[in-house]
């Protein structure tokens, strides 16, 4: 079995074992629409991603340079998923999110997904952490998306836990996800500001690609 089958089989086992059993049911359509975003959107990253940056994403060789806050952004994101998963079984502490709002949830998070993704294809230097990777030769890119926005990936990243909470049926979730969407765009300004310090080439690509994360707005 190949490591990106493995990786991909992994991923939506992970993510099946949040959802179900915290639900507390295996009948939920749209759980089971939810679990089938992340699974494909995954296989399409698992799948297009060499071996080269899938040990920079997955097992960077050294910490984030702003390690606390990634390690909280990843417990926000974690318990985001469990309280939707159980506030849509179990719990019901908010009212419920319509279907129509649910289908369309879905149709964004797939978006935002692939946005995150298509970013992670195109920099062979997208990584989990902050970091100067001088050890695979760091440099600026500013193709495909990297052309639009100077920060694609979290473009999409940070519609994620927004289109996420309401696809699982959860305001709950919802709120939680706001929390992480602020997060991801702390992490936009330090990572920017870590590299134009550190990076060389940068400060010039700020100035031919001006916006972070929205085009022709910031």
């Amino acid at each position: 079995m190949s490591k990106p089958l493995k990786s991909w089989i992994l991923a939506t086992l992970i993510v099946l074992a949040l959802v179900f059993p915290l639900a507390g049911t295996w009948s939920d359509p749209w759980l089971w629409g939810y679990v089938t975003v992340f699974s494909m959107t995954a296989a399409y990253a698992m799948f297009s991603m060499d071996e080269d940056l899938a040990r920079e994403r997955f097992r960077p060789p050294s910490a984030s340079a702003d390690r606390t806050a990634l390690g909280f952004m990843r417990v926000v994101a974690l318990s985001h998923i469990m309280v939707g998963a159980l506030d849509t079984g179990r719990w019901h502490l908010t009212a419920p999110v319509p279907g129509g709002i649910r289908a369309l949830a879905l149709a964004g998070l797939a978006a935002a997904l692939g946005t995150f993704y298509r970013a992670m294809r195109e920099n062979r230097f997208f990584s989990a952490v902050v970091r100067l990777q001088e050890d695979r030769g760091h440099r600026v890119i500013d193709t495909g998306p990297y052309s639009i926005v100077r920060h694609p990936g979290y473009a999409g990243l940070v519609l994620v836990p927004l289109f996420s909470g309401l696809a699982l049926g959860s305001w709950a979730a919802v709120a939680l996800g706001l929390i992480m969407s602020a997060l991801v765009v702390r992490r936009v300004l330090f990572e920017d500001a870590f590299l134009r310090q550190h990076l060389d080439g940068y400060v010039a690509y700020t100035q031919r690609v001006p916006n972070r994360l929205i085009p022709g707005v910031w």
